[in-house]
């Protein structure tokens, strides 16, 4: 039986976790499909999801319009591990800050987070650090481009990662946010872990 990875593809940087997805499931010898989502149907198909990179605003209304939201929300409550990076932490996020209120983007509440947009700056702030994660003995490559943060996390978050005092990566039962970028790196280690809690 394949395993079917969704990735969100609205909009965003979506080719690069396609080709670090497949790229890990060729490494492990796995069979498995990577599937784009662009509109409502697929989710469902699909074992696990990846929410890209991008602009927050519009991936979440679109995902809505298409009716995407509902499924990843549906994915979330039977249990299938979703991974959020950049603008996928912001959707992922229960609450937000005054700036994703002002701009009245929808936010999927899967996590019992509070974000920050933007904690870092504008694009022309953008960083590369090596970065220490809990999950790995070695620290991961990680691209941080007009990332957001997380400034309130419940008890049943994991923290995984901060960076400069803030938290940079987490994790709740099978879903897992980031705020960087592992998709623009060779480094896959964070897809590999991504799998494995899916095979």
């Amino acid at each position: 039986m394949r395993t079917r990875i969704g990735i969100i593809a609205i909009q965003g940087d979506v080719e690069e976790h396609v080709r670090a997805m497949e790229k890990a499931l060729a490494e492990r010898g796995e069979k498995g499909e990577v599937v784009k989502i662009k509109h409502r149907g697929l989710v469902k198909s699909c074992d696990a999801i990846i929410i890209p990179g991008g602009e927050s605003t519009t991936i979440g209304r679109l995902m809505e319009r298409e009716g995407i939201l509902l499924e990843i929300k549906e994915a979330a409550e039977v249990g299938k591990p979703i991974l959020g990076t950049c603008a996928g932490m912001v959707l992922l996020a229960e609450k937000d800050d005054e700036e994703v209120a002002r701009t009245g983007q929808p936010l999927l509440g899967l996590m019992d987070v509070k974000v920050k947009r933007n904690a870092f700056g504008r694009q022309r702030e953008s960083f590369e650090v090596l970065l220490k994660m809990s999950l790995f003995d070695e620290p991961v490559h990680a691209v941080f481009i007009r990332a957001p943060t997380i400034t309130q996390a419940a008890k049943n978050v994991e923290v995984l990662a901060t960076f400069d005092g803030q938290i940079v990566a987490a994790k709740q039962r099978e879903i897992l946010a980031l705020s960087f970028h592992p998709e623009f790196t060779e480094d896959i280690r964070i897809h590999h872990y991504f799998l494995e809690n899916i095979l």
